[in-house]
């Protein structure tokens, strides 16, 4: 059947039209599959560089003890990553590890002379000589050296590991923002309360400190260093007198015999200084002398442990410290006479009234903070009540 030149023009275009948006759609495609394909390589590539490491999962303050429920794996670009971030969880518990004598597991990182890998080796070094440590195949957690051709087991110990500086959530985690802390709980160890130390305004748990005593002459004295001090709760609020501390036997003598020549001397203060940056500052050396009754009870107290006996004998036979009890520390507790008994017998009873009305207020904080279900399902607070069916 013949068309007309008009019906012939409208098929004429409509098929260029179809033409033109089938062209239309295939470069589209073309493009999408192209950018798909761009796409998808680059995620191939991304996920290759994609690498495990240990990063902290909540964040945490100088001085702050790193456990093992503080860290996490994640994947992270390394492009991003520290070269000595690890996915190694042992690299961290082989680092806290030292002996009974203090020295420490060293981690190097080194090519294995074997397979030419790069890996990390284990190191300790006794009686001045270092020795590689290894792990026994049967019992990995026990480790030890070749000494004179003999493997010789060693005695280790873990120690706590501080971060240095403040670091927040999803910070990767590294050695070099770790130490070792010098907080060793050992055998000797107990947690004192004291009420008689002047605490600073900002004071709060978990803060470490320097306790000193300041004599009217000026003489500033560290009875013990670096203590994490906790503040306990007294009803609803922090104590404004109290801190807990832990120490050893021979520290708490110290504190004890401090205490003592405090009360006595008239214008003595024993206070605690906090560090402004405990991850990153070492322990300050305790620079307090007992007095003589004192320090004959260390020399014959079995509660000491040998390592501490030792530090002590050095400490006081190092320099002028011998003297500085007779120069210093004595004469002043001396010149308050029968004052200064007084003056301790009344700081002393002070001290046991405190800890007893604080004693009474925190017991009644846990009564009244304890809820008491009664039997017909009501809840009171520090009474209990019974309903009986009559």
């Amino acid at each position: 059947m013949a068309t007309n030149p008009m019906q012939r023009k409208a098929r004429n275009s409509f098929l260029l039209g179809m033409l033109l948006m089938l062209v239309i759609t295939g470069l589209i495609i073309a493009f999408l599959a192209m950018m798909l394909m761009q796409t998808n390589q680059k995620l191939a590539a991304s996920e290759q560089s994609m690498v495990n490491v240990y990063v902290l999962n909540t964040n945490v303050k100088s001085g702050d003890v790193i456990t093992n429920d503080m860290y996490e794996l994640m994947s992270i670009n390394s492009a991003v990553v520290p070269s000595n971030a690890t996915s190694t969880s042992e690299l961290f518990s082989d680092y806290a590890l030292q002996d009974k004598d203090g020295n420490q597991i060293v981690t190097k990182t080194e090519e294995d002379r074997e397979t030419g890998e790069i890996v990390n080796k284990n190191y300790i070094t006794i009686d001045n000589r270092e020795y590689e440590v290894f792990k026994d195949e049967a019992h990995p957690e026990n480790r030890y050296i070749v000494r004179d051709g003999e493997n010789e087991y060693l005695d280790l110990v873990s120690v706590p590991l501080i971060a240095k500086v403040d670091m927040n959530a999803n910070t990767v985690l590294t050695l070099e923002l770790l130490e070792k802390g010098d907080n060793t709980v050992q055998d000797d160890v107990r947690r004192q309360e004291y009420n008689v130390v002047v605490l600073p305004i900002d004071l709060a748990t978990g803060d470490y400190v320097d306790i000193r005593l300041m004599l009217p002459n000026g003489q500033d004295f560290i009875v013990v260093s670096k203590k994490e001090v906790e503040i306990p709760m007294v009803g609803d609020t922090d104590s404004e007198t109290t801190m807990w501390v832990d120490l050893s036997e021979d520290e708490i003598l110290h504190m004890s015999c401090a205490i003592v020549d405090a009360a006595r001397v008239v214008g003595a203060k024993l206070y605690a200084t906090k560090y402004t940056d405990p991850g990153m500052q070492k322990a300050a050396t305790p620079t307090y002398v007992v007095n003589s009754d004192t320090s004959a009870l260390l020399t014959n107290n079995p509660n000491i442990l040998e390592s501490a006996m030792t530090e002590l004998s050095n400490r006081y036979t190092a320099g002028n410290s011998a003297n500085l009890r007779n120069e210093y520390i004595q004469p002043a507790v001396d010149g308050q006479g029968e004052q200064g008994q007084s003056n301790l017998e009344t700081q002393m009873q002070d001290s046991i009234t405190r800890s007893q009305e604080e004693r009474v207020d925190y017991l009644e904080g846990l009564t009244s903070a304890a809820p008491v279900t009664t039997t017909s399902g009501s809840t009171t607070s520090g009474s209990t009540t019974t309903n009986t069916a009559q």
